[in-house]
């Protein structure tokens, strides 16, 4: 697909040059690479303003639905307003909820391009990130205005800070079944299922937020490191019984960030590397490490990736109940750790920086790539090798909100591609295979909130689903997308990703992909090799020829003469290149 609508050419075009002039000041003062000044023909440079009518602009990805916040979740007064912001997203069957820092709206999505609301749930205290398991919902609580009950009085009622868990078994009417009050609140949380323990399901709980008084939670403390038992330097997990989710409780507060040798708690605490991050700026947030901001747990590995404020660790996760710290990396690029994502071979993690804490414009012409990007590190023997860093790869302005956020990968069977959000900067997908070298393929993106003000706004979070990617927009609403066929993506990849499908999806509850034997996974990795110039000319006229007369038997209930076809094919393609193609061969003919 081209670049999507645009709807004021002369606006567009005078901000791009004022942003071509600006850049090409920033390269001769030395600030900019080279690079960075020939995005200056990106479509997204110069995009008109607007709340809900901005200039869109996109490649390779089609936005085929948008819904505006609901009634009751924005004011046209302040757009911008923390209070009923759009965050974090879970999808669970037919259904998409969104979560927000006034409550949370459930979608109904069965048919993606005309998603509807089926209904909202008025429930203030924070971010109020979810998580979907079953028929349970789990809400994040950090903020001290959370009550109990909902209440939307601050002023009255029992303080709440903590997980929410409600009964989704009815869509239509979440029910709220248990309440786990926690020290320092919830900001963010994990699900994290045990193979060895199917009658529970565990959460890691990630609170950031200041230390409550015992007064309204008993235990907590705010004693320093050295002191007895605190709040800080560790997480909690709650142990969730699946038949009785109101006896949920905490049962651990593992010391993440521990010396192994010394055993002091404050093992990872680091100190700024200098007294300013290194664009000059103050540090935003500070990065130390008494919490993780967001943990990926990966069962099917028995992994978990933390994004902890000044470091990244990897955790072990065999057995739930009892997570370990097993390696730890740090950046003195990075400002704060943020999210994380593993390949689906576990053999890379992908980390965040939130420089800014998501408030601030940082993807600027002067802002360099290492700043407010991904870092990208290949996993060998348990240890993690810095790889490269992968940053949206065109300048936006002073106005907008921009960092690198919230992701998942999108399922194209051989291939690393993950689609992520940043804020005002939109959505961008992009292959990191070669871990060195990654490459964006397709993007979306519209114009600032605001051209006068730095205005909260843009993409929270981006996920792939059963086909399509949502996205939860701050200020804006809700959007769905489709990939569209490009010289970076066959419609072959396309349809093998969409042939993965889950019952329910989780960011942070990292699920195992794999591709069942199709002639459109056969297809798929073919378009691999021919985009790489292994497979061409007459092997080529020769492969399509064999699949596709295999497809004509099978689809003619001749199953034997079609994997005849399937095997004679995979017999002639010699060498380590085609493994992966012989193999999804083979497979399908087992399969008839």
């Amino acid at each position: 697909m081209g670049v999507g609508s645009v709807r004021s050419t002369r606006r567009r075009r005078a901000g791009r040059r004022m942003l071509g002039v600006v850049a090409a000041l920033a390269l001769l003062a030395g600030l900019l690479p080279a690079a960075a000044v020939a995005q200056e023909t990106d479509p997204r440079i110069g995009l008109g303003e607007g709340w809900l009518d901005a200039e869109e602009a996109s490649s390779n990805l089609a936005l085929r639905a948008h819904l505006d916040r609901p009634e009751g979740f924005f004011n046209p007064d302040s757009i911008g307003t923390i209070s009923l912001a759009n965050s974090d997203l879970a999808l669970t069957g037919d259904h998409a909820v969104v979560g927000s820092f006034h409550g949370f709206n459930i979608y109904d999505i069965s048919t993606p391009d005309d998603p509807t609301l089926t209904t909202s749930v008025v429930c203030p205290g924070g971010q109020g990130d979810p998580s979907v398991f079953g028929n349970l919902l789990f809400i994040s609580v950090e903020e001290t205005r959370g009550r109990v009950d909902c209440g939307t009085d601050p002023s009255v009622g029992e303080r709440f800070q903590g997980v929410r868990i409600f009964d989704i078994s009815d869509l239509q009417n979440p029910v709220q079944v248990a309440t786990v009050q926690a020290c320092r609140g919830s900001h963010t949380h994990t699900l994290v299922t045990d193979p060895d323990d199917p009658d529970h399901v565990y959460v890691y709980v990630s609170g950031t937020a200041g230390v409550r008084p015992a007064s309204t939670l008993e235990s907590c403390n705010n004693n320093p490191a050295s002191g007895e038992d605190p709040s800080r330097w560790r997480i909690e997990v709650i142990k969730v019984p699946l038949a009785a989710p109101e006896q949920a409780e905490i049962v651990n507060q593992p010391r993440l960030f521990a010396d192994p040798e010394t055993g002091a708690i404050d093992g990872l605490q680091n100190s700024p590397p200098t007294p300013q991050h290194p664009s000059g700026m103050n540090w935003g947030p500070t990065p130390i490490t008494d919490a993780c901001h967001d943990i990926t747990a990966y069962p099917e590995i028995g992994l978990a990736a933390g994004a902890c404020e000044g470091n990244g660790i990897l955790i072990d996760i065999s057995d739930a109940a009892n997570p370990v710290r097993v390696a730890e990396v740090a950046d003195p690029n990075f400002a704060y750790w943020h999210s994380a994502t593993l390949s689906n071979d576990g053999t890379k993690v992908i980390f965040t920086d939130e420089w800014g804490g998501g408030l601030g414009a940082r993807c600027r012409t002067t802002d360099l790539p290492e700043w407010g990007a991904n870092a990208i590190f290949d996993i060998a023997d348990g240890k993690m090798e810095f790889a490269s860093y992968y940053k949206l790869p065109v300048p936006q302005t002073t106005t907008e909100n921009c960092v690198a956020h919230n992701a998942s990968l999108i399922p194209v069977p051989g291939r690393d591609i993950m689609t992520q959000a940043w804020y005002q900067g939109g959505l961008s997908v992009f292959d990191f295979t070669d871990s060195a070298n990654p490459v964006e393929i397709a993007f979306f993106d519209r114009g600032p909130i605001s051209s006068t003000a730095l205005t909260l706004g843009g993409f929270w979070s981006a996920y792939w689903y059963n086909g399509h990617i949502y996205g939860t927009e701050i200020a804006r609403g809700f959007d769905v997308f489709a990939l569209s066929e490009s010289e970076h993506l066959s419609q072959n990849e396309i349809d093998a990703a969409a042939q993965v499908r889950f019952d329910e999806f989780n960011a942070q509850l990292q699920p195992k992909l794999s591709w069942e034997p199709s002639f459109t996974l056969v297809r798929a990795y073919r378009d691999q090799l021919v985009r790489s110039g292994e497979l061409s000319g007459k092997d080529l006229d020769q492969f399509d020829k064999f699949v596709d007369r295999a497809e004509e038997f099978s689809q003619g209930h001749q199953q034997s003469a079609a994997k005849a076809q399937l095997n004679a094919i995979a017999n002639q393609l010699k060498g380590p290149q085609y493994d992966t193609v012989v193999g999804a061969l083979r497979d399908l003919a087992n399969s008839l």
